[in-house]
């Protein structure tokens, strides 16, 4: 049996599929933490719903399953596959440079899982949630920092030599999942310009998950791992994203 280096660096696999450093596993933990049963929750960016379609992990798939936890979910893509997408009670393909197809202060929380960074124009992205969002309700995003290696890697390679690069890093990620980048709201400057401190608390940190854009060598992984450890927080290569929008609910 061939072994990947997760199996060899992260023997508490074994013990329901997933690491200590794993990514979803952090992120959609923290999201559950913040619904409730009475909660209206956009999925912004929901896609064709990869995370539960394809993920093999049970714990992590369950995490991701918001669906009935909720009052409603609602899944907004460009993509059209967004329709099929078995995670949502409501899907709508949307036009990026439009507004959303909510209500003003509709929403209690909004998720966009590696989406950020694929986002054109970041002051009408921030007053689409702004306006949609109610206030005490929270933006969960997880998204590459600028800053960290996936960034300044990323930003080196030109988009149209994403899906083959990926297909060599990643080759169980399919190509209709990449899509081209932008890079502009992907640093805590970007996100205060877009979410303003007195309108909004800022719970933002670094995230070293698991180097996945690395391969299956694991010699590379554990050099990459121990560089992690001697890494500054500002220089991780993910965001964990959380601001809530100042105010009291008003339900």
């Amino acid at each position: 049996m061939n072994v990947g280096p997760q199996q060899k660096l992260f023997p508490e696999v074994a013990a329901g599929g997933y690491s200590r450093h794993d990514g979803g596993v952090h992120f959609y933990g923290r999201v559950n933490a913040l619904i409730r049963p009475d909660s209206v929750v956009v999925d912004l960016g929901a896609g064709r719903g990869r995370g539960i379609v394809d993920d093999p992990v049970t714990f992590r798939r369950r995490l991701r399953e918001l669906k009935g936890r909720c009052a409603k979910l609602v899944g907004l893509d460009p993509d059209p596959a967004v329709l099929d997408n078995p995670g949502v009670d409501e899907a709508y393909v949307i036009d990026p440079q439009r507004p959303l197809p909510m209500d003003d202060g509709s929403v209690d929380l909004i998720i966009s899982d590696y989406v950020l960074e694929h986002v054109d124009d970041p002051t009408f992205f921030s007053s689409e949630i702004d306006r949609i969002l109610r206030p005490g309700g929270w933006l969960c995003a997880r998204t590459p920092n600028r800053w960290g290696y996936i960034g300044l890697a990323t930003t080196l390679v030109p988009n149209r030599w994403h899906v083959a690069v990926l297909r060599r890093a990643q080759p169980d990620r399919k190509s209709i999942d990449v899509f081209p980048t932008r890079y502009r709201m992907n640093t805590r400057s970007a996100l205060r310009r877009c979410f303003p401190p007195a309108r909004y608390l800022h719970a933002v940190y670094g995230h070293f998950g698991e180097p996945r854009y690395f391969g299956h060598s694991a010699v590379l992984w554990r050099a990459i791992m121990f560089a992690a450890r001697l890494t500054p927080e500002g220089l991780a290569p993910t965001l964990m994203v959380f601001i809530q929008k100042r105010g009291k609910p008003d339900r």
